[in-house]
Parts: C-alpha cells; structure tokens; sequence
C-alpha cells in the first residue's frame, strides 16, 4: 500500500501563509484563492491520530469535488479545480464561523446525549421513545461553533443570532441551504442503495454571496448507512452496517479513549491503518458509483507541487 502523506510544506507564487488543520494543509494564494491539499492525516474526537491512512486524502478529495458539481445549482460553492486527486482550489471565502450539522437520524452525537436523558440538542426537540439509529421525523439541524483549536461546542439557532455569530437574515439562507443539500444528498446515496444518515456543511461568503466552503459528504463529514437490512437490523436492536468515520471513533472508544484529559491513544498497527484505508475505499465506490483509481504513488509530492503550479498559471 502506498505511503500516507501526513506533511506538506510547499511555497507556491503569491503565497502569504499555510494553515495546518487536522486534514488539510490550506495555502493562501494572494489573499484571493486558495489551494486545500487533504492529506493522509485522520483525526477523531478533535485528535489527529498518529498514523496517516493511505488514499484517505484523495478519497476525501474526490468525493467532495464530485458532490460540489452536482451541488452547485442549490448553492454557489468555492471550487475553481481540482488539478490533483489530493488537491482542490477555489475562491477564498470568509467563513461562517458555524457548522451546520443536519440529522437524519438518532445516530452518533445525538444518541449519545439522548441514552443520557436529553430530550433536545441545540435547542431542537428530539421525541420521546426513539431507539438508536431510528430516523427522526424530518431532519434537524443542530448547529456547532467552529472551534480553530479544541473541540466544536452545540450551539442553538438563537444563541448563534443574538452573539452575532451570523446575522439572522444570513442564518435562515444557510438553513435553507442545509436541508437542500441534504435532500439533494439523500437522494444520491439512495440511487447507491445508501442511507444519508447525517452530515455538515460549512458556508462563507464571497463578493457578498453565501458559498459552501471544504467538503460534503464525505466519509470525514458524513455518516451513511446501507439501506439493504436497515429496518432489520433496526427492529433487532443490532448495529448498523456503515460507511462513516464512525467505526473509527468506535475502535478508539473500545480501546478507552475518547479525547479526555488524560487518556492516550491507542496504538494503530498496520492492520488497523490498511483496513482504515480499505474502508475509506469502499465507501468512495459505493456513494460514487465508480472504481477507485489511486493516484500514482511514487513522489507524490513533487506530482502535487507540478500539477498545482500547472492550474495556477492557467488563472
């Protein structure tokens, strides 16, 4: 398998810095676009874990362009191009600084409140009697401030618009936005016998319009279900069959960390790194209907550097 790309440190023309996030290294070309390379890099519970999963970059990269297309009727987005299979640039937006985080279903996050007792999640009602992985009425929308260090917090409609996080005329077209794409995205993964169980999206704004920004629907903002033996398994009580990120999260909490002070992370063996990777894979072809080509392997990162210098000077 091919090695993970975990670091980049590239200096491309007209670049004024290089932000490091959990996934992805995001260079700021001339305060006017930006270049978002996703590396191998995997992160759960706001933790970047120690190994990096090979193609994990690319699938995430190529998922998101592909659903960016067929977004772009609903909502204007930040792409330009994807020059590579670990690379997309786009306009530089000024951010929301929100996430609008929509459920389909009592799954994750929200299940976890609710085995707790709660009976509402960023303000929103959650009904009496549901079991894990049950599918809410509609669809709710529960949002999280967007945390550039630690962890993203829960936070209500109302907080958002009285701290003036995101002025209320502004939030109800993000709204709007929201539950299309999810439509939007419901219906794809239906057509690929999936579920959309639940997902985010990020927004911000360019010239004065509001964009969508990063990814969607991605295994790393996303969780999906199969739909072939949902009911089943959900009359029984038993776990669903997924493509998330989810099982990881799992495999962490089995081994005893979850991201709380003093807890360490598991040790990933190879093993536990290639069936990541194999993961990942599998939900590339299945949510996209197509084979999962990698991108050449050897010197990945000259063949990044090459194909980004070859796009910027068609700008």
């Amino acid at each position: 398998m091919a090695r993970a790309i975990v670091k980049t440190n590239f200096n491309f023309p007209g670049q004024k810095n290089l932000y490091v996030g959990k996934v992805r290294d995001v260079y700021n070309i001339s305060g006017k676009y930006l270049i978002m390379v996703v590396t191998d890099r995997i992160s759960a519970f706001d933790v970047v874990l120690p190994e990096g999963i090979p193609y994990k970059g690319q699938v995430l990269n190529q998922i998101a362009s592909i659903f960016l297309d067929a977004t772009a009727d609903i909502v204007p987005n930040w792409k330009l191009g994807s020059p590579d299979p670990m690379v997309t640039i786009g306009h530089r937006a000024k951010p929301y600084l929100v996430e609008m985080v929509i459920r389909g279903y009592l799954t994750g996050h929200a299940w976890r409140e609710y085995k707790e007792g709660k009976r509402s999640i960023c303000g929103v009602p959650m009904p009496e009697g549901m079991k894990e992985h049950q599918k809410f009425p509609e669809p709710i929308i529960t949002p999280t401030t967007k945390a550039m260090e630690g962890h993203d917090e829960d936070i209500s409609r109302e907080e958002i618009i009285e701290l003036g996080l995101v002025p209320e005329s502004e939030y109800e077209q993000m709204e709007r936005f929201t539950l299309e794409l999810f439509r939007r995205g419901t219906r794809m993964a239906a057509d690929k016998g999936l579920l959309l169980v639940d997902t985010k999206y990020e927004f911000g704004n360019i010239d004065g319009r509001i964009c969508l920004i990063d990814e969607i629907h991605t295994p790393d903002s996303s969780r999906y279900f199969y739909a072939d033996g949902y009911e089943q398994r959900l009359a029984s009580g038993e776990p669903q069959k997924q493509l998330s990120k989810e099982f990881v999260r799992e495999w962490l909490i089995e081994n005893g960390f979850q991201g709380k002070p003093g807890q360490v992370v598991p040790a990933m063996t190879k093993k536990v790194v290639d069936d990541i990777s194999e993961r990942y894979i599998e939900l590339f072809e299945k949510i996209t209907g197509e084979k999962f080509i990698p991108g050449a392997s050897e010197d990945v990162l000259p063949r990044i550097e090459r194909n980004v210098l070859d796009f910027l000077a068609g700008l």
